[in-house]
């Protein structure tokens, strides 16, 4: 609705208006113990294909009776005595090789496995420099944590980075949310450590809910993903948090950025068990203006911890845990509107991770835990609706006023384990299998009174919901990776999912192939039929609210999308890779809300008492309602192109990415097709990072993008009053007449048509460039990085159109204008980063 979207603008303008404060602090408090016994020293390091840069998943790397197993990455660890050591390494697909390390107390070593393709005949393996590669999965987009902490404009938040990668939409300028080609943004996964996480986000998403100090990898997958994976059409964003450094018995800083300090303790655990690490994130910008208003602004903290334990010869056990709480409690109050907010919000997860080798040339990965996230919103604002208005002359008296009062108190606990398995059968295949099996307790006690609104409908303007859905969700899946021949790989997939909320079952294939055309050159070619249950879990990302409530199970199917995606990728030097990727998505079973029947169309009508003359003002129109159905269809396709440069020496001045995503999507539901909701045709991102000088770093990241989709108004209406006293005097009371200004003018307000007219026109483009220079001062042997910010330096106004209505002294009634509203302006910023 405008009027809450008028409210929240509010709210995360105030939030922007705090951090021009922009007081950057940054207290280090650094401190190290060191334990007297010798202990095992971790080795850790990446396994790639020699030809490609592409991490080797799956790899095993053995150390007599100490073995690891590489991550999808590519990463692995072990901890060895001092002494040489030598490691073998075998993959599917790959030479068998080995190769050995000078292990010393005081060294940390990290190594790099460079295997060559058994379609090879050289053997060759080689020890290097590490040098961060691509993902060998197709449609899949590796982070590096340190991208995030660097990407200018990012606020140190992976979700705004992935807004710049090819096929990522960002809902909103403030927000976290991001559409994945023509999906919407409750069809992404988001899961750490093997946990789905419901609720990635903190303040509105203008923070995402993981500290990028502390995370090992993050991964997207935008389309036909792995079948270890399920329930979500759009795209999987997996994310591993690292475990504690190893090399001393303690160790941590402080700091503050931004919007949040964060504060890091890790170290190694007794007698060389394993490692340990405590972090801690809170803003800081409530604590420094609640000193001048008794206000509660909206603050989040988080206390995240992880103890892993090595058992020895290559088994880990590994405890985690994340707490996490939101809160706001304040008034606003100006020349038309005013309002009280009270939020609370909280998110916690702990898990149990078991990692066990299964003979020599298998292993197995198993995940238990427990998450909760549980938002409580109470509500209560008045605002003048700029939309609705007489044509007097004066606007004190010309606009209509709105008052919204309402609370949310929506919860979500998941229950959850899960067991993987890897297995290689033999020098060209290898196994993956598992199951995952959960328990959801949901609940949804919704309450929206719009008073002064009734033409919007019992089904918008009053919403009252009570209603608790717990139930099991399981999935099982098989994936063979397949080495077919010197110059193709094969990945075959099916995955089982069951859902007791509408008990249905789903199975689900999935096939991929990478056909190496040259040493170079890849053409990656992949199919994946999704599905996703209904369920009030997924309703914290979606765009519109839906009634669940029924006894038993729901009477709707699962939604469906089917993925074709042809990719041709190709290495133009060192680090430098260029990719170009068509994809196509049908959409099918999509869960919208019905319309409303001709009986229930009549009874809202019938409650409408206009004169004559203004019969034709009555919203006859049949409105969309709250409740389910599987009506939705849809479609997109499009194609982007990836052009991307790392580093892969301590000599590469110049790194980052383009990224160019033409897109073409719809929707087809009550008779109509019309243009997605965050269709952006043209999509364009360039992040660059220049070392210009030994001790100097610019960054940019630029995007322009096609506006989104939009309803236009097509004329007035007249605006309707609930008249519960008889006002018109005719002796029949609780009747909807036409609003009156106080001097008996007509109310209109701005007419947007039938179902028809959605999503007809097109908003303005997107523009925008933030810029950052970092410096590294001689002191502080290179720890110190000082940076200066610069968010948004066009200044241009980026947020939604607003429809407003006018006096026009030509007419009786107003005229239609349009107003861009500012979402974040030009913020200039500075920033110290200490590494200890």
């Amino acid at each position: 609705m405008k009027g809450q979207f008028r409210m929240i603008k509010k709210t995360r303008r105030a939030i922007v208006d705090l951090l021009l404060i922009n007081v950057i602090i940054l207290i280090p408090s650094p401190f190290v113990f060191s334990s007297a016994a010798t202990p095992d020293v971790r080795v850790k390091g990446r396994v790639l294909d020699a030809r490609t840069r592409k991490p080797v998943a799956g790899a095993m790397i053995f150390v007599r009776r100490w073995h690891g197993l590489a991550s999808a990455e590519g990463r692995f660890h072990i901890d060895l005595p001092p002494g040489q050591w030598t490691l073998e390494t075998v993959a599917t697909q790959y030479q068998a090789s080995s190769i050995s390390v000078d292990v010393r107390a005081d060294v940390a070593l990290d190594v790099e496995i460079l295997l060559i393709p058994a379609r090879f005949i050289e053997e060759h393996v080689d020890v290097t420099a590490n040098v961060n590669g691509g993902s060998n999965v197709i449609a899949t987009t590796p982070v590096r944590p340190i991208e995030v902490l660097n990407v200018a404009g990012a606020f140190e938040n992976v979700f705004r980075v992935l807004h710049t990668m090819p096929g990522v939409t960002a809902t909103d300028e403030i927000g976290s949310r991001m559409s994945v080609r023509g999906g919407g943004p409750d069809q992404n996964m988001t899961v750490m450590d093997g946990v789905e996480i419901h609720n990635p986000y903190r303040l509105w998403g203008l923070v995402s809910a993981f500290n990028p100090e502390t995370v090992e990898s993050f991964e997207l997958s935008t389309g036909a993903f792995s079948a270890k994976y399920g329930d979500r059409l759009s795209s999987i964003l997996t994310i591993e948090n690292r475990a504690g450094r190893t090399n001393s018995l303690m160790t941590g800083s402080v700091g503050l950025s931004l919007t949040d300090g964060n504060g890091i303790i890790e170290g190694r655990l007794p007698k060389n068990a394993g490692s340990w690490l405590l972090t801690g994130r809170r803003t800081w910008y409530d604590v420094i203006a609640e000193r001048f208003t008794d206000d509660d602004l909206p603050s989040f903290d988080d206390f995240q911890g992880k103890v892993a334990f090595d058992l020895g010869q290559g088994r880990s056990f590994t405890l985690s845990g994340l707490r996490s709480l939101e809160t706001s409690d304040f008034t606003f109050t100006d020349d038309f509107d005013e309002g009280a907010q009270k939020t609370k919000t909280r998110n916690n997860v702990a898990s149990a991770a078991l990692f066990l080798p299964v003979g020599r040339l298998g292993s197995s990965r198993t995940i238990a835990a427990a998450y909760e996230n549980a938002d409580d919103i109470d509500l209560d604002v008045r605002f003048r609706d700029e939309m609705r208005r007489s044509n007097a002359p004066y606007d004190d008296t010309a606009f209509s006023y709105n008052d919204i009062v309402g609370f949310l108190k929506r919860g979500v606990r998941d229950y959850s384990l899960r067991q993987e398995l890897v297995f290689r059968v033999s020098n060209r295949q290898t196994l993956e299998t598992g199951f995952e099996t959960r328990r959801l307790e949901t609940r949804e006690n919704l309450r929206i009174d719009v008073k002064n609104r009734p033409e919007m409908g019992l089904w918008s303007s009053h919403l009252a919901v009570d209603d608790a859905h717990d139930y099991e969700r399981s999935g099982a899946w098989l994936v063979d990776r397949i080495h077919a021949a010197r110059w193709l790989d094969i990945e075959a997939g099916l995955r089982f999912d069951a859902s007791s909320i509408n008990g249905r079952k789903e199975l689900t294939p999935r096939l991929s192939a990478t056909t190496h055309l040259s040493e170079k050159t890849r053409l990656r070619t992949a199919y994946g039929l999704h599905t996703q249950s209904p369920g009030y879990e997924k309703l914290a990302q979606a765009d519109y609210f839906l009634d669940f409530s029924k006894d038993g199970k729901l009477d709707i199917e699962n939604e469906r999308a089917h993925h074709v995606i042809v990719g041709l990728e190709r290495d133009l030097a060192p680090g430098f890779m260029a990719r170009l990727e068509g994809f196509y998505k049908r959409f099918d079973k999509l869960i919208i809300g019905r319309l409303e029947t001709p009986e229930e169309t009549r009874e809202r009508v019938a409650a409408y008492d206009f004169p004559v003359d203004l019969q034709g003002d009555i919203p006859s129109r049949s409105m969309i309602t709250n409740f389910p159905t599987n009506d939705g269809r849809g479609r997109a396709y499009g194609f982007d192109l990836f052009l991307v440069r790392r580093a892969v020496s301590s000599e590469t001045r110049l790194t980052g990415w383009l990224a160019y995503t033409y897109t073409s999507a719809n929707r087809r539901s009550y008779g109509q097709t019309y243009s997605f909701d965050y269709e952006q045709p043209h999509a364009l991102s360039l992040v660059a990072n220049f070392r210009a000088h030994q001790r100097l770093e610019l960054s940019m990241t630029g995007r322009i993008t096609s506006g989104f989709p939009a309803t236009p108004p097509l004329g007035l209406y007249v605006s309707g009053a609930g008249d519960t006293n008889d006002f018109d005097g005719d002796g029949i009371e609780s009747e909807i007449v036409p609003e009156r200004d106080d001097e008996g003018r007509l109310v209109w307000g701005v007419d947007y048509g039938s179902i028809a007219n959605i999503n007809r026109s097109r908003r303005p483009a997107y523009a925008r460039i933030d810029l950052r220079a970092t410096f590294v001062p001689r002191w502080g042997k290179g720890r110190w990085r000082l940076y200066v910010d610069a968010l948004n330096v066009l200044n241009r106004k980026n947020g939604p159109v607003i429809e407003e209505l006018a006096y026009d002294p030509d007419s009786d009634r107003p005229r239609i204008t349009e107003k861009r509203e500012t979402t974040i302006p030009f913020i200039p910023s500075f920033g110290i980063h200490v590494r200890f």
